[in-house]
């Protein structure tokens, strides 16, 4: 998508739209240290604290703000955003603390702030008002609605000038013609509605290769083969997409698919978009070229990569991506931990008012803390008058992976090791010394259930106790903080108050117990995730779609059924996936029909838009491909396990246990005096095997 502002509005939105937003300062109190005070200063989110002193009389989302409004017949004023947000911060410096814009609000409108990623149900839906209206979407996100929530208009970033006029225009329209702004709402309204009605299907008929093969073949033409991942002006991560073609070639012998993810893979790991000093990856990339990144660092981008890099390592054994996976780890562990086993939410793209200040570095900077080294690293991160991004600042990248850079420089490669370490040593201690950017200190259960993922498959690729242990740190953290009386809550931090738990945190934290299932043998973790589905049925199921609600509400105008993958992949597919697993570990066919209803109904939009539907495309690899179930049972199961995880296959269930069992893949198959592999499909079983490499030739020639 392409924008007209310049680099730095992209931190918040892709195109802004001048629409409204408004903001409200009735009677704000006052304390020692602050001329204003709202009701925000009760609240724990980072991002609503930062206006907590706004003139604007704030107040956090709830029910009774709409009854407010209908009270006082007043407009609502809806402003979401969250903590890293460049023009978030912009907008409420420029607008949001002035005190005459703040009349205008509070004598107008009831004025709500929104942390979208403690509220993403409240997001949704306004953001899908904001698409309706305006074609295009983004942060911050300011909606003004009448008192029942139904939406008048929608914008994203706002001058003062602007915005004050925006204020005005919709304020008096509301005041002159209600009957005109109530049809007008309405209709917004039912577009909501409409964009969240799924048409469920019986026919699962078009669950086939072809289907696949159709949905990548309208893929193709938008891929970079030059600098990876989709065309355009900018560039972004999207882990899912690159694991489903990942797995489509190997299942399919695509050398193109193959290609491209690799050639993705590699980009980023050169590229401005991943850390090269302290690890992890940056929000996306502001060029067609993956070197100006938009600077915040989020949890689930890095938790996805995790897992992904982990399986193009099995796949490419290229070193670099086991150096990427191993750097991001440490950069997690050093940043974003909580103390008792969580992760954070976010790491800001600003410091000091400066997007991208605390990692960017001037020419003289460098050759100041480098020295005589400076030649050499100019070399190696590109450091040259074409490679400036603004105003004399550089974005470490690389245009050489090691080993090219090696011959072409005629260095050893342990010289080269020597060197970057004594590099990193000095420019990390260096950046140590400068102003750090925020931390959103939140722990949201859905990320950090990605991040299990994650350490579990590093766990399963590299073999390294450590990381499962982390992963199994991080489930018993959520299960100490996050859950109570059988239900989730979506955010955690200490005087925290939130109560909502959504869909996301079911799916996402049952696919991480399943993965924690199979790394372990350990039945804890399957029973969990058989709590957590049956949860999610009786909380979020909708009947008329066959889907699943993305809230257990009805405080929203209107339900939202989130099918489609974004940063984080889709709920309904991930609840997908879940039952199609569950069904074949219990063998519950009802959960493996419902998985395929599911899927079936998608395939109208998989084959159409297959970028934004990933996840469900994983699902009919598993579907339309032979899908194969693993058990290993026998008291020496574990080792056998584990290096069954280290031959990554696609299309495989790898379950076992080391005591006799009575679940299906595993019932009368245990045996004292030996351990063995079943190798299963479609219900019918291989004569077992001892070892894994024969497990494994079973696989290849069912």
């Amino acid at each position: 998508m392409i924008s007209p502002f310049p680099k730095s509005l992209l931190g918040c939105f892709l195109l802004p739209i001048l629409l409204l937003s408004c903001k409200e300062n009735q009677g704000q109190q006052m304390d020692n240290t602050h001329k204003f005070t709202n009701a925000l200063a009760d609240e724990t989110s980072p991002y609503l604290l930062q206006h907590a002193h706004n003139p604007v009389n704030w107040r956090p989302w709830s029910p009774e703000a709409l009854k407010d409004a209908e009270k006082e017949n007043k407009l609502v004023l809806v402003s979401i955003g969250y903590s890293s947000c460049h023009w978030c911060h912009v907008m409420e410096e420029e607008t949001f603390e002035d005190e005459a814009v703040a009349k205008i609000m509070n004598e107008n409108f009831i004025n709500i702030k929104v942390d979208r990623e403690e509220r993403p149900d409240v997001d949704q839906v306004y953001m899908t008002a904001l698409q309706l209206i305006s074609g295009n979407g983004g942060w911050p996100l300011n909606v003004i609605t009448l008192p029942n929530g139904k939406p008048l208009y929608g914008g994203t970033y706002h001058t003062k000038e602007q915005w004050t006029k925006v204020l005005t225009k919709i304020s008096a329209l509301y005041k002159n013609d209600p009957k005109k702004a109530a049809e007008y709402a309405d209709m917004v309204a039912s577009g909501i509605a409409e964009a969240n009605l799924i048409q469920p299907t019986e026919d699962i008929g078009s669950l086939t290769e072809g289907t696949v093969r159709e949905s990548v073949e309208n893929w193709i033409p938008n891929w970079d083969l030059e600098e990876g991942g989709e065309k355009g002006t900018q560039k972004f991560m999207i882990p899912t997409n690159l694991s489903f073609l990942l797995d489509y070639a190997l299942l399919t012998d695509d050398n193109s698919a193959k290609e491209h993810v690799q050639l993705t893979l590699d980009k980023m790991a050169l590229g401005g978009i991943y850390d090269h000093l302290g690890g992890g990856f940056y929000r996306y990339s502001t060029d067609a070229y993956w070197k100006v990144p938009h600077f915040e660092k989020m949890l689930y981008d890095n938790a996805q990569l995790l897992s992904l890099y982990a399986k193009a390592y099995q796949i490419f054994k290229n070193p670099q991506y086991k150096a990427v996976v191993f750097e991001t780890i440490e950069f997690l562990d050093r940043e974003m931990k909580n103390t008792a086993g969580g992760y954070f939410a976010a790491l800001n793209a600003d410091s000091e008012g400066e997007e991208g200040k605390f990692y960017v570095w001037q020419e003289d900077e460098l050759k100041s803390v480098l020295g005589n080294d400076f030649d050499l690293f100019a070399s190696y991160y590109n450091i040259r008058p074409k490679s400036v991004w603004e105003e004399g600042k550089y974005v470490l990248h690389k245009p050489l992976y090691d080993s090219a850079f090696e011959k072409e420089h005629s260095i050893a490669q342990n010289k080269l090791e020597v060197s970057k370490k004594e590099w990193h040593d000095k420019l990390l201690k260096a950046r140590g010394e400068r102003i750090r950017p925020s931390t959103d200190d939140k722990i949201i259960t859905s990320w950090n259930a990605l991040l299990i993922n994650g350490f579990v498959d590093v766990y399963e690729t590299f073999g390294q106790k450590e990381h499962l242990d982390r992963a199994k740190s991080i489930f018993e953290f959520i299960r100490a903080k996050s859950y109570a009386e059988g239900a989730l809550v979506h955010t955690y931090k200490e005087g925290g108050r939130q109560k909502e738990g959504f869909l996301e945190d079911y799916a996402f934290l049952t696919d991480a117990s399943l993965k924690l299932y199979s790394a372990t043998m350990d039945i804890k973790y399957l029973n969990f995730a058989q709590k957590l589905t049956e949860k999610a049925e009786i909380l979020f199921f909708d009947k008329a779609s066959g889907m699943y609600r993305y809230n257990d509400s009805d405080e929203l105008i209107a339900n939202i059924i989130k099918t489609d993958d974004g940063v984080l992949p889709s709920p309904n597919a991930v609840m997908a996936h879940n039952l199609f697993r569950l069904g074949h570990i219990e063998y519950k066919t009802a959960y493996t029909e419902k998985a395929q209803r599911m899927l079936s109904a998608m395939v109208p939009m998989i084959t159409e838009h297959a970028p934004s539907y990933s996840k469900w495309n994983a699902l009919l690899l598993h579907t339309a491909y032979p899908y194969y179930e693993i058990a290993v049972v026998g008291k020496n199961a574990l080792p056998l396990l584990k290096d069954l995880h280290q031959n990554y296959v696609p299309n495989t269930l790898v379950v076992g246990t080391t005591s006799e069992s009575d679940l299906p893949l595993f019932e009368d198959r245990y045996f004292d005096d030996g351990t063995f592999i079943y190798v299963c499909k479609n219900t019918t079983c291989k004569l077992p095997v001892e070892t894994v490499e024969k497990a494994l030739g079973q696989v290849r020639n069912f």
